[in-house]
């Protein structure tokens, strides 16, 4: 997930942040430069850039979906599962066998009488109608009432805040809090279905939580409640999380976000491209519905084009400002195999108001990519 990471916000330049996470641990070429030239060296690396399929490989790929997805989940059982599902934990729409999920990359054991917990930690406790009439009223409160109004959620105080959905263990939480350790003025909130999960991020040495606030929260879950209100954040990261919704909840997953940016903030996107080697790999019965597939853990994944993803996240309000199609080659070189990686890479913006101009911290986004 660095590599996510500094792909993604390494044109966040904030004072003086670094623009990209330092580590020791470098590529030996920069990202997205790795290209094959020659096809006699293609097990020289682990991984090739910008790859071009010909005919006879997308003609391959577009088979093997077809073959994998001719026997599918019986519609009876995909119902029976989710109500039984929606009986132990929540209305989380995974199919269940058995394990228990992660809403995102891991996965960790999940009690159901721990649901709420991150809620209640960070946000309020007196339930989501509550908490939605409270949070409706804050800017007009700190307004009126001035700095005595700071302390009403967590990162009140901040002047520039980011939401990463479906953190897991925090593999790109630390990153960003190390990114944003010389910047006082920034916030970090960080949400995840698994309540396992987002203890793992609690527990952490490097957890702040001056500069973070971690919660368990269900996307999908129109009536649960963020700890925080709509309209204040200037980035939010939604990376291979679409991918685990069901298809029909999407739009309303991706509204949701959408009220909780400000005008001008940006939405940074990442998932599972149509004919990605993970769904080559998917065997006959593990799918749901057209390019939707369910793995034997129970965790389930869409492949997107990237014309669904435009139609989406413009259907929410917001402007495309990169739409793309990551083409990868792996490599096996001990096995001598190679495989397709396909992604779908993004970012769309909440329309300013007229009278209004991009932060300085958000405006370096807009040309970036």
């Amino acid at each position: 997930m660095n590599v996510i990471w500094r792909n993604s916000v390494s044109c966040l330049r904030i004072r003086k942040v670094p623009h990209r996470y330092q580590s020791g641990n470098h590529p030996a070429a920069p990202l997205g430069s790795r290209i094959l030239t020659d096809p006699a060296k293609v097990f020289e690396h682990n991984m090739w850039d910008h790859m071009q399929w010909s005919k006879e490989e997308e003609a391959a790929a577009r088979k093997r979906v077809e073959e994998n997805s001719a026997v599918r989940v019986l519609l009876e059982e995909q119902v029976d599962q989710k109500t039984e599902e929606k009986t132990q934990e929540s209305s989380w729409d995974n199919v269940k066998t058995g394990a228990a999920n992660c809403f995102s990359r891991m996965h960790c054991p999940i009690m159901p009488e721990e649901k709420n917990l991150g809620m209640k930690r960070c946000g309020s406790s007196d339930g989501p109608s509550r908490a939605r009439s409270h949070f409706s009223n804050l800017d007009s409160e700190e307004h009126s009432e001035g700095p005595l109004k700071t302390e009403l959620f967590p990162g009140s105080r901040a002047t520039f805040r980011i939401l990463e959905v479906g953190c897991g263990a925090g593999n790109s939480v630390f990153p960003i809090l190390n990114t944003l350790q010389n910047a006082p003025e920034s916030f970090l909130y960080c949400c995840d279905f698994a309540s396992g999960a987002v203890e793992l991020v609690k527990l952490h040495s490097s957890y702040r939580a001056a500069q973070c606030c971690a919660f368990v929260h269900d996307v999908c879950d129109e009536d649960s409640p963020y700890p925080f209100p709509d309209g204040i954040l200037d980035v939010i990261l939604l990376v291979f999380v679409l991918s685990s919704i069901h298809p029909d909840r999407m739009q309303g997953v991706i509204n949701r976000l959408s009220k909780l940016l400000k005008p001008g903030g940006m939405l940074l996107f990442r998932d599972y491209g149509r004919y990605d080697k993970t769904q080559l790999r998917f065997k006959r019965g593990h799918c749901l519905s057209e390019n939707f597939y369910v793995r034997g853990d129970g965790t389930r994944a869409y492949f997107f084009t990237k014309g669904e993803v435009h139609t989406m996240f413009c259907k929410a309000g917001l402007d495309e400002k990169q739409n793309l199609v990551d083409r990868r080659l792996q490599v096996n070189r001990k096995k001598q195999v190679k495989m397709h990686r396909v992604w779908v890479q993004g970012k769309f913006q909440k329309p300013l108001h007229l009278t209004q101009k991009p932060s300085k911290l958000v405006s370096p986004l807009l040309s970036h990519g």
